[in-house]
Protein backbone atom coordinates (compact mmCIF):
# COMPACT_ATOMS: atom_id res chain seq x y z
CA UNK A 1 0.00 0.00 0.00
CA UNK A 2 1.31 3.44 -0.92
CA UNK A 3 1.42 6.01 1.88
CA UNK A 4 3.36 8.45 -0.28
CA UNK A 5 2.33 11.86 -1.49
CA UNK A 6 0.30 12.04 -4.64
CA UNK A 7 1.83 14.04 -7.49
CA UNK A 8 -0.69 15.87 -9.67
CA UNK A 9 1.72 17.25 -12.24
CA UNK A 10 5.06 18.85 -12.94
CA UNK A 11 6.00 22.36 -13.99
CA UNK A 12 9.32 22.34 -15.86
CA UNK A 13 11.34 25.51 -15.28
CA UNK A 14 14.46 24.47 -17.16
CA UNK A 15 15.82 21.20 -18.50
CA UNK A 16 17.24 20.39 -15.07
CA UNK A 17 14.78 22.15 -12.77
CA UNK A 18 11.13 21.23 -12.31
CA UNK A 19 8.46 21.97 -9.69
CA UNK A 20 6.26 19.02 -8.75
CA UNK A 21 2.62 19.80 -7.92
CA UNK A 22 2.19 17.46 -4.98
CA UNK A 23 -0.91 16.92 -2.90
CA UNK A 24 0.75 18.73 0.00
CA UNK A 25 1.50 21.78 -2.14
CA UNK A 26 -2.04 21.98 -3.55
CA UNK A 27 -3.72 21.59 -0.15
CA UNK A 28 -1.43 24.22 1.38
CA UNK A 29 -2.25 26.68 -1.41
CA UNK A 30 -5.97 26.10 -0.92
CA UNK A 31 -5.70 26.52 2.85
CA UNK A 32 -3.73 29.74 2.48
CA UNK A 33 -6.25 31.11 -0.01
CA UNK A 34 -9.18 30.25 2.28
CA UNK A 35 -7.56 31.77 5.37
CA UNK A 36 -6.55 34.94 3.51
CA UNK A 37 -10.06 35.30 2.08
CA UNK A 38 -11.56 34.85 5.54
CA UNK A 39 -9.18 37.44 7.02
CA UNK A 40 -10.08 39.93 4.27
CA UNK A 41 -13.81 39.40 4.86
CA UNK A 42 -13.40 39.93 8.60
CA UNK A 43 -11.34 43.08 7.97
CA UNK A 44 -13.94 44.53 5.60
CA UNK A 45 -16.84 43.70 7.89
CA UNK A 46 -15.00 45.07 10.93
CA UNK A 47 -15.07 48.52 9.36
CA UNK A 48 -18.84 48.24 8.94
CA UNK A 49 -19.19 47.06 12.53
CA UNK A 50 -17.16 50.03 13.77
CA UNK A 51 -19.31 52.42 11.74
CA UNK A 52 -22.53 50.87 13.05
CA UNK A 53 -21.25 50.62 16.60
CA UNK A 54 -22.95 47.26 16.93
CA UNK A 55 -20.66 44.21 17.25
CA UNK A 56 -21.88 40.93 15.80
CA UNK A 57 -21.20 37.31 16.62
CA UNK A 58 -18.37 36.98 14.10
CA UNK A 59 -16.65 40.11 15.40
CA UNK A 60 -16.95 38.90 18.99
CA UNK A 61 -15.47 35.53 18.06
CA UNK A 62 -12.56 37.13 16.18
CA UNK A 63 -11.80 39.58 18.99
CA UNK A 64 -12.06 36.83 21.61
CA UNK A 65 -9.68 34.56 19.68
CA UNK A 66 -7.08 37.28 19.12
CA UNK A 67 -7.36 38.65 22.68
CA UNK A 68 -7.08 35.21 24.24
CA UNK A 69 -4.01 34.32 22.19
CA UNK A 70 -2.33 37.67 22.96
CA UNK A 71 -2.77 37.03 26.69
CA UNK A 72 -1.55 33.46 26.27
CA UNK A 73 1.49 34.68 24.32
CA UNK A 74 2.48 37.24 26.95
CA UNK A 75 2.17 34.66 29.74
CA UNK A 76 4.26 32.02 27.99
CA UNK A 77 6.79 34.06 26.01
CA UNK A 78 7.31 37.69 26.98
CA UNK A 79 5.34 40.90 26.70
CA UNK A 80 8.28 42.62 25.01
CA UNK A 81 7.98 40.12 22.16
CA UNK A 82 4.35 41.03 21.43
CA UNK A 83 5.35 42.04 17.88
CA UNK A 84 5.91 38.33 17.16
CA UNK A 85 2.47 37.29 18.43
CA UNK A 86 0.77 37.58 14.98
CA UNK A 87 3.20 35.04 13.51
CA UNK A 88 2.47 32.45 16.19
CA UNK A 89 -1.27 33.10 16.05
CA UNK A 90 -1.21 32.59 12.28
CA UNK A 91 0.94 29.49 12.76
CA UNK A 92 -1.54 27.99 15.23
CA UNK A 93 -4.56 28.71 13.02
CA UNK A 94 -2.86 27.33 9.92
CA UNK A 95 -1.67 24.16 11.68
CA UNK A 96 -5.11 23.60 13.18
CA UNK A 97 -6.78 23.62 9.78
CA UNK A 98 -3.91 21.74 8.12
CA UNK A 99 -4.24 18.95 10.71
CA UNK A 100 -8.03 18.56 10.57
CA UNK A 101 -8.56 18.53 6.78
CA UNK A 102 -8.40 14.76 7.00
CA UNK A 103 -12.05 14.72 8.10
CA UNK A 104 -13.04 15.63 4.53
CA UNK A 105 -10.88 12.91 3.02
CA UNK A 106 -7.83 15.06 2.22
CA UNK A 107 -4.36 13.96 3.26
CA UNK A 108 -3.18 16.42 5.95
CA UNK A 109 -0.23 18.42 4.58
CA UNK A 110 1.43 18.21 8.01
CA UNK A 111 1.95 14.48 7.30
CA UNK A 112 4.75 15.73 5.03
CA UNK A 113 8.03 16.63 6.76
CA UNK A 114 8.68 18.99 3.85
CA UNK A 115 6.05 21.28 5.41
CA UNK A 116 6.59 20.83 9.15
CA UNK A 117 10.34 21.44 9.03
CA UNK A 118 10.19 24.84 7.25
CA UNK A 119 7.57 26.00 9.76
CA UNK A 120 9.73 24.82 12.67
CA UNK A 121 12.82 26.39 11.11
CA UNK A 122 11.03 29.74 10.70
CA UNK A 123 10.19 29.68 14.41
CA UNK A 124 13.80 28.66 15.15
CA UNK A 125 15.07 31.78 13.34
CA UNK A 126 12.83 33.86 15.58
CA UNK A 127 14.36 32.23 18.66
CA UNK A 128 17.80 33.32 17.49
CA UNK A 129 16.60 36.79 16.54
CA UNK A 130 14.95 37.34 19.93
CA UNK A 131 17.95 36.05 21.89
CA UNK A 132 20.48 38.14 19.97
CA UNK A 133 18.34 41.27 20.11
CA UNK A 134 17.29 41.33 23.76
CA UNK A 135 20.31 39.77 25.51
CA UNK A 136 23.08 39.32 22.94
CA UNK A 137 26.02 38.85 25.32
CA UNK A 138 24.30 36.46 27.71
CA UNK A 139 22.71 34.57 24.84
CA UNK A 140 26.06 33.92 23.18
CA UNK A 141 27.66 33.10 26.54
CA UNK A 142 24.95 30.50 27.09
CA UNK A 143 26.50 28.33 24.40
CA UNK A 144 29.72 28.11 26.47
CA UNK A 145 28.12 27.18 29.80
CA UNK A 146 29.13 25.69 32.12
CA UNK A 147 32.50 25.83 30.37
CA UNK A 148 34.02 26.37 26.93
CA UNK A 149 34.19 22.62 26.17
CA UNK A 150 30.37 22.43 26.17
CA UNK A 151 30.00 24.72 23.16
CA UNK A 152 29.54 21.88 20.66
CA UNK A 153 26.80 19.96 22.59
CA UNK A 154 25.03 23.24 23.41
CA UNK A 155 25.18 24.30 19.77
CA UNK A 156 23.93 20.92 18.54
CA UNK A 157 21.15 21.04 21.14
CA UNK A 158 20.03 24.38 19.74
CA UNK A 159 20.04 23.00 16.20
CA UNK A 160 17.96 20.04 17.39
CA UNK A 161 15.02 22.28 18.33
CA UNK A 162 13.53 22.71 14.84
CA UNK A 163 14.21 19.05 14.07
CA UNK A 164 12.41 17.81 17.18
CA UNK A 165 9.52 20.24 16.66
CA UNK A 166 9.02 19.21 13.06
CA UNK A 167 9.34 15.46 13.64
CA UNK A 168 6.94 15.51 16.58
CA UNK A 169 4.18 17.09 14.51
CA UNK A 170 5.02 15.13 11.37
CA UNK A 171 5.18 11.76 13.16
CA UNK A 172 1.91 12.13 15.04
CA UNK A 173 -0.07 13.25 12.01
CA UNK A 174 1.50 10.66 9.71
CA UNK A 175 0.79 7.92 12.26
CA UNK A 176 -2.92 8.73 12.11
CA UNK A 177 -2.87 8.76 8.30
CA UNK A 178 -1.13 5.37 8.16
CA UNK A 179 -3.51 3.77 10.67
CA UNK A 180 -6.64 5.00 8.92
CA UNK A 181 -5.22 3.97 5.52
CA UNK A 182 -4.55 0.47 6.88
CA UNK A 183 -8.10 0.26 8.16
CA UNK A 184 -9.56 1.21 4.79
CA UNK A 185 -7.25 -1.09 2.86
CA UNK A 186 -6.93 -4.20 5.04
CA UNK A 187 -9.75 -4.38 7.57
CA UNK A 188 -12.86 -6.47 6.83
CA UNK A 189 -15.86 -4.58 5.52
CA UNK A 190 -17.72 -4.80 8.81
CA UNK A 191 -15.00 -2.74 10.54
CA UNK A 192 -15.27 0.02 7.93
CA UNK A 193 -18.76 0.95 9.12
CA UNK A 194 -18.71 3.53 11.89
CA UNK A 195 -15.15 2.90 13.08
CA UNK A 196 -13.46 5.13 10.44
CA UNK A 197 -15.67 8.04 11.51
CA UNK A 198 -14.53 7.57 15.11
CA UNK A 199 -10.88 7.36 14.07
CA UNK A 200 -11.21 10.47 11.90
CA UNK A 201 -12.75 12.35 14.83
CA UNK A 202 -9.92 11.19 17.10
CA UNK A 203 -6.86 11.50 14.87
CA UNK A 204 -7.93 14.40 12.64
CA UNK A 205 -9.88 16.57 15.09
CA UNK A 206 -8.71 15.78 18.63
CA UNK A 207 -5.09 14.83 17.93
CA UNK A 208 -4.82 17.38 15.11
CA UNK A 209 -5.85 20.32 17.30
CA UNK A 210 -3.75 19.01 20.17
CA UNK A 211 -0.63 18.75 18.00
CA UNK A 212 -1.17 22.27 16.66
CA UNK A 213 -1.36 23.51 20.25
CA UNK A 214 1.73 21.54 21.33
CA UNK A 215 3.77 22.81 18.37
CA UNK A 216 2.81 26.41 19.16
CA UNK A 217 3.27 25.96 22.90
CA UNK A 218 6.77 24.49 22.54
CA UNK A 219 7.72 27.24 20.10
CA UNK A 220 6.62 29.87 22.62
CA UNK A 221 8.53 28.09 25.38
CA UNK A 222 11.73 28.09 23.29
CA UNK A 223 11.14 31.75 22.48
CA UNK A 224 10.74 32.62 26.15
CA UNK A 225 13.95 30.75 27.01
CA UNK A 226 15.83 32.72 24.36
CA UNK A 227 15.05 36.10 25.93
CA UNK A 228 15.08 35.20 29.63
CA UNK A 229 18.08 34.31 31.76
Amino acid sequence: MDFGIQIFGRLRITDNIAIYLTETLVVVWVLIAVLIAFAVVVKIKSKKWEAMGKPTGLQNIAEFAVGTFDAFFKNNASEKLSNLAPWFFTLFVFLSFANIVGVIGVRPPTADWGLTFPLAFASFLMFQYAGLRYRPKNYIKGFFKPMFLFFLPNFLGELAKPVSLSFRLFGNVLGGVVLISLLYGLAPFVFRIGLPAFLHAYFDLAIGLLQAFIFTMLSLAFLGLAVED
